[in-house]
């Protein structure tokens, strides 16, 4: 269970960043209360999965699964350009999230 609390709370975080892009910068009011909404589901969520995962092993899962769903979301629904050198590294954080997940025990 704390897998699934600590990958949610990583969905969560490209919630939150995608609406306060979505928010101009806290000036669209629903934009900014779903941004509030998902950064405390987020920490919540993180916060749960660090009662019986180590910090050293939820925090970068949760910024990575962060970071690459960000990306992902900027490409595909805001254009944003990535070069091959770039997307060679967001596999290898992806792989190092996935390797961090299959190493751990909990």
């Amino acid at each position: 269970m704390n897998w699934i609390y600590l990958i949610t709370a990583g969905l969560f975080e490209i919630v939150w960043a995608t609406t306060m892009k979505l928010s101009h910068g806290f000036s669209k009011l629903n934009f900014t209360v779903l941004t509030i909404i998902g950064m405390i589901a987020s920490f919540i969520l993180l916060a749960q999965a660090t009662k019986s995962l180590p910090l050293s092993i939820a925090y970068p899962i949760w910024t990575g699964v962060g970071a690459v769903g960000s990306i992902i979301v900027g490409v595909v629904f805001f254009g944003d350009k990535i070069s091959i050198l770039t997307w060679l590294f967001i596999i290898l954080l992806l792989i190092s999230i996935i390797g961090i997940k299959f190493t751990t025990k909990g």
